[in-house]
This record gives C-alpha cells, sequence and structure tokens, in this order.
C-alpha cells in the first residue's frame, strides 16, 4: 500500500485518494523569466517520477503544473529589456519546454498560465470580499490573515514571531502586517486587467488557487512544489482556498528537498548557480537524471561533478548489463521478486534510492546468468527496463548510450571507430600485436574503451 510523508502532517500516511482511483496532483511550476535551474530540474524530475509511478501503480491521475506568467520578476525583467511582458514569457516557457525534454520530463495533463484566469480569480476575491476575509484599500484588495484560525497550519511558521519581523517594513495600507495582496492596483509601466476594484493585476498566491481550483476542484489529492514555497506561497494558498470554499483544500502536501553546491546553498551572489543546459553541456541527460532521482526527493541534495560522475557510472553498469539482449517487449514471470521489491520500496513514500538499489541487484542477476541462459537474461532485461521506466530511465538502446557517451573523441566519429576496430581485428589475425596495441591505446586517448569478446569487439566512449 502506498503512503506518503504530508508535510502538512509531518507524518507518512497511507494515501487514500477522494474519489477512487483517480487521483488529482497540482505542482507550482516556473515562474517564466529565465533559464531553469539545475533546482528546478530537481523538483520537477522529482514529481515526474511521482506521476510515472502513481500511473505505474494504476491510479488514473489528473497532472496539473501550472506556469505563472505575470508577477514582479517578470514584469521587472521584462521592464529592463524593455519588452513586453508576455513576449518575455513566451519566449522562456519555449525554454523551459526545452529543458524539460531534455530532461526526459513526461508533459503534465494540464498546463495552465495565469493570465488564462483572471475571470477565476476574481470570482475567488469576490467570495473573500463577500466573507469578510479579504479587504479593498484604494484599488488593492488584501487577504485579511486575522480571520483564518490555522495560519501557518503547513510551515508551522509562529505567527506571532512573524507578526514582529513583519512590522520592521510596515505597509499602512494593511489592516495587520501578515495581510498579503489579492489583487493589486495600476501602476506605471506594468500590465494590467479590470476588476470591480479597479485596473490591476493579481497577487502571485491566489493566481495558483484559481489555477487549482478550476482544473482540480475545491478539494484535490495532492499539492507539491519545492520546500521553499511552504511559507508563505502555500500557506497563503491554503488561508485564502479554505477561507473562500469552507472546505479542506488538498490533503496531501508534498515537498522537495533543496539543491546545494559543494554544501552551501546555490546562489547567484555566489556564483555557484547553474541553469539546467549549463550542466547539460557537460553531461548526458540521463545521468543527470540518476543523479537527481538517487537521493531521497525530501532530501536535500548536494549538486558536485563527482556526483554526477558516479551516476553516469552507475547508468554504465545498467546499460552494460543491458547490452547483447533481445529484451522482449513484454515481461514473463522472470525476475516478479524484484519487481516486489522495487514496489516496496516506492510504496514507502517513493524511496528512489531503495528503489535503485533493486535495480543495482536486478542488473547483477542479469550478468551472472548472460552467459549461460541468454534467454533468462534477457527476461530479465525486460523486467530491469520495466521497473526503471518510472524512474525515467534505462528506456535507450543501450549500444547507442555506450557510444554517445560524454567523452574527448575528437573527430572520431562511430564510422572512424569502427574501422580503426577492424583495422586492429585484421592486425591480430596477423598477429601484428603492435599495431592492436597501438589502435587500443589511440582510442583509449580519445575516450574510447575496447571490449573484447568471443563474438567480437565492441567499444563505448568513457
Amino acid at each position: 500500500m502506498l503512503t506518503i510523508y504530508n508535510n502538512l502532517t509531518r507524518k507518512k500516511e497511507l494515501f487514500q485518494p477522494i474519489d477512487g482511483n483517480k487521483v488529482g496532483m497540482y505542482v507550482c511550476g516556473i515562474t517564466t523569466y529565465d533559464f531553469c535551474h539545475i533546482g528546478h530540474g530537481r523538483t520537477f524530475i522529482a514529481f515526474d517520477v511521482i506521476s510515472r509511478y502513481l500511473r505505474f501503480r494504476g491510479y488514473d491521475l489528473n497532472f496539473v503544473r501550472n506556469i505563472t506568467d505575470i508577477d514582479d520578476n517578470i514584469i521587472n525583467r521584462a521592464n529592463e529589456n524593455n519588452e513586453p511582458f508576455d513576449q518575455l514569457t513566451e519566449r522562456f516557457i519555449g525554454e523551459m519546454h526545452a529543458d524539460f525534454k531534455s530532461l526526459g520530463l513526461l508533459p503534465p495533463d494540464h498546463e495552465p498560465r495565469a493570465t488564462e484566469h483572471i475571470a477565476g480569480i476574481i470570482t475567488i476575491i469576490e467570495k473573500l470580499i463577500e466573507k469578510g476575509a479579504a479587504y479593498v484599500v484604494n484599488s488593492d484588495v488584501y487577504y485579511r490573515v486575522s480571520q483564518f484560525e490555522n495560519y501557518c497550519c503547513l510551515s508551522k511558521q509562529d505567527v506571532e514571531q512573524l507578526k514582529s519581523g513583519a512590522r520592521v517594513d510596515v505597509d499602512h495600507n494593511k489592516e495587520d502586517s501578515l495581510d498579503f495582496a489579492l489583487w493589486k492596483s495600476k501602476k506605471p509601466q506594468e500590465p494590467f486587467w479590470a476588476s470591480p476594484w479597479g485596473d490591476g493585476r493579481p497577487g502571485w498566491h491566489i493566481e495558483c488557487s484559481a489555477m487549482a481550483m478550476t482544473a482540480l476542484g475545491e478539494t484535490f489529492d495532492i499539492h507539491g512544489g519545492g520546500s521553499d514555497l511552504q511559507f508563505p506561497h502555500h500557506d497563503n494558498e491554503i488561508a485564502q482556498s479554505e477561507a473562500a470554499t469552507g472546505k479542506r483544500y488538498a490533503n496531501t502536501w508534498i515537498h522537495t528537498g533543496m539543491v546545494q553546491v559543494d554544501k552551501e546553498k546555490m546562489s547567484k551572489s555566489l556564483h555557484n548557480f547553474f541553469t539546467v543546459r549549463d550542466v547539460l553541456e557537460q553531461y548526458d541527460a540521463e545521468s543527470v537524471r540518476l543523479f537527481l532521482v538517487s537521493a531521497h526527493y525530501r532530501s536535500q541534495l548536494n549538486y558536485s561533478t563527482d556526483n554526477i560522475d558516479t551516476a553516469g557510472n552507475a547508468l554504465e553498469r545498467f546499460y552494460t548489463a543491458l547490452r547483447d539482449l533481445d529484451v522482449p517487449e513484454i515481461c514473463t514471470e522472470a525476475g516478479i521478486d524484484f519487481e516486489a521489491r522495487f514496489i516496496a520500496a516506492m510504496d514507502d513514500d517513493f524511496n528512489t534510492p531503495e528503489a535503485i538499489a533493486v535495480l543495482f541487484e536486478l542488473a547483477k542477476e542479469i550478468n551472472l546468468v548472460k552467459s549461460t541462459n541468454a534467454q533468462l537474461a534477457a527476461e530479465l532485461g525486460a523486467r530491469l527496463k520495466r521497473l526503471a521506466q518510472p524512474l525515467g530511465l534505462l528506456q535507450q538502446d543501450p549500444e547507442t548510450w555506450l557510444q554517445a557517451g560524454k567523452g574527448d573523441a575528437g573527430e572520431l566519429t562511430a564510422e572512424n571507430i569502427d574501422g580503426l576496430i577492424e583495422e586492429r581485428t585484421a592486425a591480430r589475425v596477423n598477429k601484428n600485436w603492435g599495431r592492436g596495441d597501438e589502435i587500443r591505446d589511440e582510442l583509449a586517448a580519445a575516450g574510447i574503451l575496447l571490449e573484447d569478446s568471443a563474438t567480437g569487439t565492441t567499444w563505448r566512449r568513457s
């Protein structure tokens, strides 16, 4: 049975969807004004794995991941660039999709944009004003935090301490220092929409409430995002949504840990900030993906070149096990015990490190039987590929992956390499061992490793 750590209750709970086998999951997506960084990669690969695994277990998942295409950061960047805000966001939405595709993310079922939900946002704000949970000041609308008894129920922040800290920068338009904007009145050089309170734009928090409830209803199963969103974003989402509907907003809250670089917080000011495409210029995407899922999604993850190299070496072991196998498309009963152990690991709050350990044992078993029982090895290979699919791994052709690794092969193409291997084979047949060794050394210097067997010589890039 699937158990998930619910950040709302701070404990693992048996997962029980609201409506039978159907699952609604909302994940806070990208604010599209810059390139995605490796921290984004970690969060969205984690939820890609969660969505894949839910479907692997037979759930009928409706996965919603929004796009924030209007907020302060977007407006500021667009003004700096002297370009329309929607031109900026459209460009970076395209870049985001390219990065996510490179990392092997499957698209969500729905990808709403905040600017498409202005009418729904206004409707929720009107309900909050009507219920006394929001108030209007000079065409701005604020949420009245004091009326929500369970404020900060998710982050477990001390509300009195928050009030004390907020008094340093007081906004005299607000009744309370913790009240937050639902609607912001029109300002120069900012986009705006018409509303009952005057021209303006929505606040960040209300955008997600409107998009989530439009797609999934007033109460849904899972809400997720990075752990940095717990306060104030997710706490404010809960407060405004539950005040508007009188119902619980989301039953289970899932948050991913942050990425550190050499055990320091990743930030531009520390010059240790890496975009997804920075990383993919140096490493193949599947090695990066394996690195990002090798730690439990709730833990801090330390980004380092050594850790990605380790992931690449692990992938090499997997693909080498699958190499030269005639893997069937449908699994037999072979390796079913490995599947049971894999499911037990993933059912325990999506424990990817333990699940990957099971895959290593399965790969080891394949290597043990390869030379004596090719049929069994192939059937176990099918099981390995099946179990790796929820992790988004091992779906490439083994030979293709092994021969496309990151290496300093200069101008050597696959055709060049095959030609040199043929020359080496002929030299060995003619007992010209010196030339054979020269070719091996030449290829090794270019990052090409040769593997001799009874059936011939294969190669891979180191």
